[in-house]
C-alpha cells in the first residue's frame, strides 16, 4: 500500500510537472477531439450560368489580402525580401497595371480589426471590435507579468469574439447587384452564431475561422520549418494550429498541399465557376504569418540566402507571389481582366516577432503599433477598364475605403442606417485633375490613440502621456517627434481635439483586454537592447 502511494505521487508529481510546462498544447488537444480533422476531400464550387444575363455587368471584384506583409517583403517599391533578391512580379504588376496609393493604411496594427473594417467600411472601434480575439491561455502565455488577470473572468468563449451579425458586410452590401461572393482562406472575425462567413453574407467559405493555421504538416517531407524560440506566440501556435479547412459549415479536413498554394489553386476554380456572373472573391491568405512553413521547393530556390529564418519566409513570399499570379492568370485566361478590380493590401504590417529587422524598411514600428510600419500598408487597385496603367495617388487611404469604393463601383447605394467611415477613394484618385481626400484616419487600442489628418499624425498614450507628433509630409519615416517644440503647440492641441471628437463616437469594447504590454518601437523582441529603448502599451 505504502508503495502505491508513493507511485501514485510520483505519478501526480511528474504529471503536473508536465502540464505546468506544456500546458499550452491544451487548447489544440480539445479542439483535435471536439472538432476532428478529416482527410482531404473534393470541393465543388456552386456554377453559375454558362454565358452572361447581362450586355455590359458589374465588375467583378477580387479582394486579396496578405497577413502580416512587410511593406519591405515586396520589390514594387525598390527594395523587397533579402535586398531585392526574391522580386514579387505578380504583386508588382497589380501596382504597375493600375493604381499605387503611396499612403494606404491598414484598418488596425493587428489582424481581425483590420478585417472587419476592410469588409464594413468602418473603423473598427466604432462597432467595438477594438481587440484581435485571443483566448486567456494565449493571452497569459505571451503576456506574462502584462497579463490582466481579472479580466479572465467570464470571458467569452473564442467562437463569440467576433463581428456581430448586424454589421453590414460588402458582400451583403454587393447582393442587392446580384453578385456571388466567395471567401477564401483566414476568417477571424468569429465563429458563433451569426459570424460565420456564410452568415455574414458570402455564399460560399472554404477555409479556417480561428487567427490563422498550419502550411503543411511539420513533418511533411516537403515543408521546411523555421521556429522562433524566442517567441512565446510562435511557440503557442506551433503547438495548437492544425493543418486544415473546412467548406462552408462542414467539417475540417486536410488541404491537399502548402495551404497557400491550395487557395490560390481553388481561387483560379472559383473564377472558372463564376465566369459568367458578377462576382466578389475575398482571398484572404495567411501567409505570410507565423508560423514560418515553406515549400521545399521554393526553399531550395533561395540558396543564396544564408540565415534560415529570413530563407524560409522568403520563400513563403516567393510561393505567396507565383499564387497571386495564377489569379492574375485565370482572370485572363477567361476574358475577365478588363473588368475585374483587383485590390491588393495586408491586414497590417510585418511583425516584430520573425525576428527579422528590414520587414517594414524604411519605416519606423512594427504590427500591433500604429507607427508606419505596423499600418503603412501596399494598397494597389488594377481596373484595367477604367484606371490607367501607372496610376499614382498621393492622399492617404485606408481599408475601410474599400468597402465604398467597391459599392460604388458596382451601383450600389451606401447603407443610410449608420456612420460609414470610408469614401470612393477612385471619385478622388481618378479626376482629372485628382482630388486631394482630407479626412481624419483614426486608431484605437485601449489607452493607445491616434489620428493621422493631412499628412499629421499624432499618437498618444493616455497611460503615460506620452506624446508623439509627425509632419508625415516632410519625415515620412517618423524620425522627429514634434510634440514637444513650442511652435507645433497649436498642431498638437489641434490634432488632440480632433482624436478625441472621433474617440467620442466609437463604442466600448465587445470584450475586456486580457494585455497591456509595452512593444518595442525599434527592435525585434529578439534583439532588445539593455539601453533603454521606445515602447508603445499594447492593449489586447
Amino acid at each position: 500500500m505504502k508503495n502505491l502511494l508513493i507511485g501514485l505521487a510520483i505519478v501526480a508529481s511528474v504529471g503536473g510537472y508536465l502540464f505546468s510546462q506544456y500546458w499550452y498544447y491544451l487548447p489544440g488537444v480539445i479542439s483535435g477531439v471536439m472538432d476532428p480533422i478529416g482527410d482531404n476531400q473534393p470541393v465543388t464550387w456552386d456554377r453559375g450560368p454558362d454565358q452572361s444575363s447581362e450586355t455590359l455587368p458589374p465588375p467583378n471584384i477580387v479582394l486579396i489580402v496578405a497577413d502580416d506583409l512587410g511593406f519591405n517583403d515586396i520589390t514594387f517599391y525598390g527594395g523587397g525580401i533579402s535586398k531585392g533578391s526574391v522580386p514579387t512580379p505578380s504583386i508588382d504588376s497589380i501596382a504597375t497595371e493600375g493604381l499605387q496609393f503611396t499612403n494606404g493604411y491598414a484598418g488596425n496594427g493587428t489582424c481581425a480589426p483590420s478585417r472587419a473594417a476592410l469588409l464594413t467600411g468602418r473603423f473598427a472601434t466604432r462597432v467595438g471590435f477594438e481587440f484581435t480575439p485571443a483566448t486567456p491561455q494565449f493571452a497569459e502565455l505571451i503576456a506574462g507579468d502584462n497579463y490582466i488577470a481579472e479580466n479572465a473572468a467570464n470571458y467569452p468563449p473564442s467562437q463569440d469574439l467576433g463581428l456581430p451579425g448586424s454589421e453590414l458586410t460588402l458582400p451583403e452590401m454587393l447582393e442587392q447587384r446580384g453578385y456571388h461572393s466567395v471567401a477564401l482562406g483566414k476568417w477571424h472575425l468569429g465563429g458563433g452564431e451569426g459570424m460565420t462567413p456564410n452568415e455574414q453574407g458570402f455564399d460560399e467559405f472554404l477555409g479556417f475561422l480561428p487567427g490563422g493555421a498550419m502550411f503543411m504538416e511539420e513533418d511533411d517531407l516537403q515543408v521546411v520549418n523555421s521556429k522562433q524560440d524566442f517567441d512565446p506566440i510562435d511557440k503557442f501556435l506551433w503547438a495548437n494550429l492544425k493543418y486544415a479547412v473546412r467548406f462552408n459549415a462542414g467539417g475540417r479536413f486536410k488541404p491537399d498541399s502548402h495551404m497557400t498554394d491550395y487557395l490560390s489553386r481553388q481561387a483560379v476554380r472559383v473564377i472558372e465557376a463564376n465566369r459568367h456572373r458578377p462576382f466578389f472573391l475575398y482571398l484572404a491568405y495567411n501567409a505570410p504569418h507565423t508560423p514560418l512553413q515553406a515549400e521545399k521547393d521554393d526553399y531550395d530556390a533561395l540558396h543564396h540566402i544564408a540565415n534560415h529564418t529570413e530563407r524560409t519566409y522568403a520563400a513563403m513570399i516567393r510561393g505567396l507571389d507565383r499564387g497571386i499570379g495564377e489569379v492574375l492568370e485565370a482572370l485572363a485566361t477567361h476574358g475577365l481582366s478588363d473588368n475585374t478590380i483587383v485590390i491588393f493590401t495586408s491586414d497590417n504590417g510585418g511583425a516584430s516577432y520573425v525576428g527579422l529587422p528590414d520587414l517594414n524598411k524604411p519605416y519606423r514600428g512594427w504590427k500591433i503599433t500604429f507607427f508606419e510600419g505596423g499600418i503603412h500598408t501596399p494598397y494597389f487597385i488594377r481596373w484595367p477598364a477604367k484606371i490607367d496603367a501607372g496610376s499614382q495617388y498621393e492622399s492617404a487611404v485606408a481599408h475601410v475605403d474599400i468597402f465604398s469604393t467597391a459599392l460604388a463601383a458596382a451601383d450600389v447605394k451606401l447603407p443610410s442606417d449608420r456612420i460609414i467611415d470610408g469614401v470612393n477613394i477612385l471619385d478622388y484618385a481618378l479626376q482629372q485633375p485628382q482630388r486631394a481626400l482630407s479626412r481624419p484616419i483614426f486608431w484605437r487600442t485601449g489607452g493607445y490613440k491616434v489620428v493621422l489628418h493631412d499628412g499629421w499624425k499624432l499618437q498618444l498614450q493616455e497611460q503615460n502621456g506620452k506624446n508623439w507628433l509627425f509632419n508625415l509630409n516632410e519625415d515620412p519615416t517618423e524620425q522627429v517627434n514634434l510634440s514637444q517644440r513650442e511652435e507645433y503647440g497649436q498642431k498638437l492641441a489641434a490634432l488632440r481635439e480632433t482624436l478625441y471628437q472621433l474617440d467620442s463616437q466609437m463604442v466600448e469594447p465587445l470584450w475586456p483586454a486580457l494585455i497591456e504590454s509595452p512593444i518595442a518601437v525599434d527592435y525585434t523582441i529578439d534583439k532588445l537592447p539593455d539601453a533603454a529603448y521606445e515602447t508603445v502599451i499594447w492593449s489586447n
